[in-house]
């Protein structure tokens, strides 16, 4: 039976016993790893059904799945062998340390950054915003659906019938209720009970508080002013003698995010002084009664003001330096997304619409997705022509995910990170859509006079929201202009390296040479009749058992922790020696049947008749030399005995070329046998045993 890609995938992290935890966001899985050395990169890279490997500060890695994350989650955590790993976090009763403790720890090495609370800041927003962006774009294309039908004289507006106000029910109620949802993950991320928090934020959104508004009800308890430049009122009242700030909480983030920090203080000092008999029930009267009053006083005005003040300062910049703001945000997303660090500007987005009644800051990040597209949209085309079908799968998924869903994540992730040239193409288009949108925004301001694209919802950038866009025309062509300069500057210049064409090439020549293989293999049983199947299996010598290893070249033997290779030292590639060479003719070390043979001449991986796989490397990152210094004697298939000659390497060549000698060779299915040791620190000749082999 197939190994499955969840099997896969915790084979190639470096088992089991080598992840701390695991949890996912919209599109990766995250993995907190005992020693982020034994992941097989290149496995993850070339396997299917993976998008992508980034690894990131200390032992974390992230690999990038895709839409379909959540489902190979539940795989991966249903495998017999991850039964003892914990998801988000273990439980401290454990005796094991929490995901928060584990941070912690990483962050007392300093690998997690230098500024530990900042660290954590960018972690709160992130988590509070990542479990809802999935109702965020449903809601987004149910509003995008509405304005295109708009837009085409199919519905005269979203109330026009008693059905269409169904319809914006819909999607308003994500918007709306939004702080409660954000109070709820806020809370859950500081190891608050999320109901708690979700509940406390829900008191500013109650009938009963809005009616406090009520200056014909209430008569002098209530004082209502008119703000000129946000077009709004704010009222306040007199509740227990003190003044109440009165403010429509619907849609806002702000507060939520400070409230549940506060409750966190209060909760956790609570729970020390409360005794635990009781906790269940005094422990959330508390918390409402305090936080809840503290909400409605101080923190939901302070969440307003400062809001109010961001909004109104990044308004006043886009009116009066439109030019800098509209190339400033396209240049600065796709460092930003990467790092987890844009979460703040969405939530400036939603608090403009909230408090302005629109946004100014999706139109600009718009370009900035588009050319991150047509970046995609590039490598998509070349991969097409190059006929490399790997790459083709990413980018068709990942511009599927960017086009309809507005997720960057994909592309960024499965290809963008990993070939880090597109970056030089990429902000380009970036900064040409900018200039496009600001001279253009600026030239044609909107029927209300506002300058630049604007929008009153939460949208996210793709090609089935654009109608939700003031000045939609001047967002298509800005968007259109990033996209296809994008997509030229990639299919013109390439996105990739001398080095990593090379790569695709010895790839796709091994791949070729793996499908001959098969049909030959196919088509042997149906050529050969019975009697001379019979004589063949006759003529196959006999399996031996294979107890050692020969070097495959004479010099000195070192172990594989001293090569210098990561990949190698991890034995995720088996038990092993390094051999500084002295010699310049590498021999097959077993007798056997080529299983591998690189077209570069670096790589032989040899199987020999009772199924010991070994492989040779000559060198260390020698691909890149492409063959020069290399004359292979062998080809795939071809049987060779133990000293048989497979490449004669000019050695001289390879040091003239920056890359190391030494020659490494491993036993790829170690764990597969007893046991594999290694003779280190000794001189040999060609043929002499390196490694002993315990079956």
């Amino acid at each position: 039976m197939a190994e499955s890609t969840a099997s896969q995938i915790i084979a190639a992290i470096g088992g089991p016993a080598n992840v701390k935890s695991l949890t996912h966001c919209a599109t990766r899985l995250r993995f907190e790893l005992v020693d982020a050395g034994k992941v097989d990169q290149h496995r993850l890279d070339t396997m299917k059904g993976v998008l992508g490997a980034v690894p990131q500060s200390g032992d974390r890695y992230q690999v990038v799945i895709g839409g379909a994350v959540a489902s190979m989650y539940e795989e991966i955590m249903h495998l017999p062998e991850m039964a003892s790993i914990g998801g988000a976090a273990k439980a401290s009763s454990n005796g094991e340390m929490s995901n928060d403790e584990l941070k912690a720890a990483k962050r007392k090495q300093g690998v997690r950054g230098k500024v530990a609370w900042l660290d954590s800041f960018f972690e709160y927003l992130a988590d509070s915003f990542r479990p809802i962006l999935g109702v965020l774009l449903g809601a987004s294309i149910i509003i995008a659906l509405v304005n295109l039908f708009i837009s085409l004289g199919v519905i005269e507006s979203e109330t026009a019938t008693i059905s269409l106000v169904f319809v914006q029910a819909i999607w308003k109620g994500v918007f709306y209720f939004l702080p409660i949802m954000v109070a709820y993950n806020a809370a859950k991320k500081l190891k608050v009970d999320p109901w708690l928090g979700g509940s406390i934020m829900a008191i500013l959104m109650t009938p009963q508080f809005a009616e406090l508004g009520d200056a014909k009800k209430w008569g002098d308890a209530v004082d209502c002013v008119k703000n000129t430049t946000l077009g709004t009122t704010s009222c306040t009242a007199t509740v227990f003698g003190l003044p109440m700030q009165l403010s429509d909480y619907s849609g806002n983030v702000f507060v939520p995010l400070l409230m549940a920090a506060v409750l966190a203080l209060v909760y956790h000092g609570l729970k020390k002084i409360i005794p635990e008999s009781v906790q269940l029930v005094f422990l959330p009267f508390f918390s409402m009664i305090i936080v809840g009053a503290l909400t409605a006083y101080l923190i939901g005005p302070i969440g307003v003001w400062a809001g109010n003040g961001l909004g109104v300062g990044l308004s006043w910049m886009n009116t009066h330096a439109p030019f800098i703001f509209a190339i400033a945000i396209p240049l600065l997303y796709p460092f930003l997304v990467p790092l987890g660090l844009h979460w703040p500007l969405n939530a400036l987005m939603l608090m403009n619409i909230q408090t302005l009644g629109y946004d100014f800051i999706q139109g600009p990040m718009g370009v900035w997705n588009f050319a991150c597209f047509g970046t995609t949209a590039g490598v998509l085309f070349l991969s097409i022509r190059d006929k490399d079908d790997q790459m083709r799968q990413t980018s068709i998924g990942a511009l599927a995910a960017g086009l309809l869903g507005g997720v960057s994540e994909p592309s960024l992730y499965g290809i963008h990170l990993r070939y880090k040239l597109i970056y030089s193409r990429m902000l380009i288009a970036c900064g040409t859509g900018g200039v496009v949108i600001a001279v253009l925004g600026w030239l044609f301001p909107s029927s209300a006079g506002v300058r630049g694209v604007t929008t009153t919802t939460f949208a996210f950038t793709s090609l089935l929201t654009v109608p939700v866009f003031n000045q939609m025309w001047v967002y298509g062509v800005s968007i259109a202009v990033a996209f296809f300069l994008a997509m030229f500057l990639v299919i013109t210049f390439d996105y990739r390296t001398p080095e990593q064409k090379a790569e695709l090439k010895e790839r796709q020549a091994q791949e070729k040479a793996d499908r001959e293989l098969e049909a030959q293999a196919a088509a042997a049983p149906a050529a050969a009749p019975a009697a001379a199947t019979a004589t063949a299996v006759a003529e196959a010598p006999a399996a031996v058992a294979t107890d050692t290893v020969g070097a495959p070249v004479s010099g000195h033997v070192i172990s594989l922790d001293e090569t210098g290779d990561p990949v190698f030292a991890s034995r995720a590639l088996g038990e092993g020696v390094g051999i500084q060479p002295s010699d310049s003719t590498i021999v097959a070390p077993i007798s056997g049947v080529l299983q591998t043979v690189a077209e570069t001449g670096h790589a032989f991986g040899i199987k020999s008749d009772d199924g010991v796989e070994v492989l040779v490397h000559v060198g260390i990152d020698t691909v890149k030399m492409n063959g020069e210094g290399f004359a292979v004697a062998v080809a795939a298939n071809q049987r060779v005995n133990a000293g048989d000659t497979l490449v004669t390497v000019d050695f001289d060549k390879v040091r003239e070329a920056g890359f190391s000698t030494t020659t490494l060779m491993t036993v790829l299915n170690t764990a597969a046998l007893a046991g594999v040791t290694p003779k280190t620190d000794i001189d040999v000749k060609a043929g002499d045993a390196v490694l002993d082999i315990q079956h």
